[in-house]
């Protein structure tokens, strides 16, 4: 079974934005895909796939550790 989660991120403007914010999401347990979906200098949609289901925290840790902010998720 897949769980998604869709969370909004402020602050990506760039390939390596979305690099980074990738890369520290998808080292969560369980997390198979992230997608984004770049809005330069606005919120950017992320969507996370995997086989877990992850806390809310845990995804704005992760997304902290990269250095942005999540401004809302659906977890």
């Amino acid at each position: 079974m897949t769980h998604t989660t869709t969370i909004n991120v402020s602050g990506m403007t760039c390939g390596h934005c979305v690099n980074s914010v990738t890369e520290e999401l998808t080292a969560l347990a369980g997390v198979k895909n992230v997608a984004v979906d770049l809005n330069s200098g606005g919120t950017s949609t992320v969507t996370i796939t995997s086989t877990l289901t992850i806390e809310p925290d845990e995804i704005s840790e992760a997304v902290a550790e990269a250095g942005y902010l999540v401004v809302a998720n659906d977890a």
